[in-house]
């Protein structure tokens, strides 16, 4: 009983903490620490088990060729990370409650049905992904690690009813796990700096394939229910008094974005070279998270193919946990019914269970569910582009014309991807690529 009250505690002393500090009354270096929370929540979005899919095949294949939609997909996620955060200090709304009382029925049902299915698509690549890295540590059958996970991510949920500090904490504690994953990566594997940085910098995609791979990519950095999540976070995380107080918050939210979602893109594109100098040359066939993990033990040693999957694991139970958390808060923005959250997580999991059942490898399983969400993203996008550019809702916090400018270009960037990738899907020639 104390050590629930503890929780409780936790969470008020942060909020008592930030208003002094919004207030003036409490300064300092660790001052910024209080507001860290949000961002690094839906950071893990970032870093979930489709990165490593998408990655491990753009590295393994193209070697560093494909580093640059890393870091294209990082930048726009860092703008509509920083739009939705804005959007709920600014309205004290998420993002699905704002669709649902500007928008039409009829809209407002259909972006429900695809925020659904691109939950749905999330939860099957955290899920599988955090379950294929327990089989393959703990030598156990797929079917066993998809229950354990299951078990210690709805654990790890049950925190959320103590208030939003042990779980930002918890989740903290799993992307410092991810992040210090691949630091030790990056000692291990000869990486080529030079051609990383050339790589990351200058544009090309080589092929259909390659094509497709950086929609993926996409589709696993910039995350539908992450921006419909970091609305939620933010919207009464912090009582502001005053605009000044505002103000203060939003600038201590950029620099949490900043900083959250560097590091996660840092992350991505260690993923990417640490597969380039592992499997390019020699092992470019390697496309699955099960084969790169065989594959590394006799390339870099056991450490790296341990490190490797413990990365995995920490990936698929936080990112699941995040995932469900994203889609109680989609349900009940866009129609105001909540489901209990066992109910939730059983529902979510159902396609994992369904993909292993029938056989299906579970990397490709991955990649798809990564290109689903690639589809669905535009939908959050347009709807916060459209949103934060009103003055009417944001008044003197509507975006500049630079930001207004920014975020439709990557609204669009994202759109002409999609058509592209339909185009191909479809056997419709597209001029610049060729058939992989």
């Amino acid at each position: 009983m104390s050590s629930l009250l503890s929780l409780q505690t936790v969470t008020q002393r942060t909020i008592a903490a930030i208003e002094e500090a919004l207030a003036g009354r409490r300064r300092g270096p660790t001052t910024a620490l209080l507001f860290a929370g949000p961002a690094v929540v839906t950071s893990i979005a970032y870093m979930d088990p489709g990165n490593f899919a998408t990655n491990i095949q753009a590295g393994a294949k193209y070697g560093y060729t494909l580093l640059w939609v890393v870091l294209m997909a990082n930048l726009i996620a860092m703008l509509f990370q920083a739009l939705s955060a804005k959007l709920g200090i600014v309205t004290g709304r998420n993002l699905a409650e704002m669709c649902r009382e500007y928008f039409p029925v009829p809209i407002v049902i259909a972006m429900w049905i695809i925020s659904e299915i691109a939950a749905m698509a999330t939860d099957l690549a955290e899920f599988l992904g955090g379950a294929l890295g327990l089989s393959l540590l703990a030598h156990m059958p797929l079917l066993a690690g998809m229950l354990v996970t299951a078990v210690v991510t709805y654990g790890i949920l049950l925190f959320e009813k103590h208030g939003f500090r042990p779980m930002e904490l918890i989740i903290g504690s799993l992307v410092a796990v991810i992040g210090l994953c691949y630091l030790v990566e990056m000692f291990i594997a000869p990486v080529d700096w030079t051609a990383a940085s050339y790589s990351a910098l200058l544009p090309h995609i080589p092929d259909r394939e390659a094509l497709i791979i950086s929609v993926g990519i996409i589709g696993a950095t910039v995350m539908p229910h992450a921006l419909y999540l970091h609305s939620g976070l933010t919207q009464q995380r912090a009582p502001v008094a005053g605009e000044s107080e505002r103000r203060k918050l939003l600038k201590f939210s950029n620099i949490e974005v900043v900083l959250a979602l560097a590091a996660a893109g840092l992350v991505n594109m260690a993923m990417v070279m640490m597969a380039s100098s592992a499997f390019h040359n020699g092992h470019s066939d390697v496309a699955e998270i099960e084969s790169a993990y065989h594959t590394l033990t006799p390339l870099l040693g056991f450490a790296a193919a341990a490190v490797f999957l413990v990365s995995l694991i920490a990936s698929g139970i936080s990112s699941s946990v995040v995932g469900t958390m994203a889609g109680q808060m989609i349900m009940q923005g866009f129609v105001q019914f909540r489901i209990p959250l066992w109910a939730r997580r059983v529902v979510t999991m159902v396609p994992a269970f369904v993909v292993v059942a029938l056989g299906v490898n579970a990397t490709n399983a991955l990649v798809v569910s990564q290109v689903i969400l690639s589809i669905a993203l535009p939908v959050p996008m347009i709807a916060l582009v459209i949103f934060t550019r009103r003055p009417d809702i944001m008044g003197p916090y509507v975006n500049t014309r630079l930001i207004g400018a920014m975020a439709i270009v990557g609204t669009v960037i994202v759109l002409l991807l999609n058509v592209v990738l339909l185009t191909q899907i479809f056997g419709v020639g597209v001029s610049g690529t060729s058939a992989g």
